[in-house]
């Protein structure tokens, strides 16, 4: 059970109301940026229809009680900014697959020339290959796929666009019959 007691009490100037309704009026914020600042408006000492508890702010907006002290407490201590955005995580939540290495070794491997066999090099012999040089102890081809797409890096095709080489206009039979000669030449 939440307590009660207000330690925490947010006294907003006017700029800062401003600030605020404009963040809830106009909607392009996130949601949860919104919401805090609806938090905000409503803990204000200072609010033109009277003080809300929290127990009214967290039934009007379908929140806890904790996460309106909790937000409450943020702007007091650490300023509005801290209070409206989420926190940044610091580390991912899971660690990547491929380090810098890896993905170094990676491209090396894509950059030589396929095995017997084989026209090019495809994800899934990329995979086997990494995991056979004991680079990593499993990885998956979407991981291959995303690295490589990241590094710019194709798997060997001639061109990586999505029209025939040397197709520009007047090269292709249809240029050829909407185009007419100039008067002269």
């Amino acid at each position: 059970m939440a307590r009660s007691c207000r330690k925490h009490i947010v006294r907003l100037s006017r700029e800062a109301r401003e600030r605020l309704e404009s963040i809830t009026r106009n909607g392009s914020a996130p949601a949860k940026k919104i919401q805090h600042a609806r938090v905000l408006l409503m803990s204000d000492q200072d609010h033109p229809a009277g003080r809300y508890h929290d127990q009214q702010i967290a039934a009007i907006l379908g929140i806890h009680v904790n996460t309106v002290a909790g937000i409450r407490t943020r702007f007091v201590r650490q300023g509005e900014a801290q209070a409206l955005n989420r926190k940044v995580r610091l580390t991912p939540p899971m660690t990547p697959k491929l380090d810098g290495r890896a993905e170094a070794t990676l491209v090396a491997i894509c950059c030589s020339p396929p095995p017997e066999g084989q026209a090019r090099w495809t994800l899934r012999l990329l995979q086997q290959e990494m995991v056979g040089r004991k680079i990593v102890t499993s990885v998956c081809c979407e991981t291959i796929r995303r690295t490589l797409k990241k590094t710019s890096c194709s798997l060997g095709v001639s061109s990586g666009s999505a029209s025939r080489r040397g197709m520009r206009p007047g090269s292709s039979r249809r240029w050829n019959r909407s185009w007419t000669p100039m008067p002269g030449r």
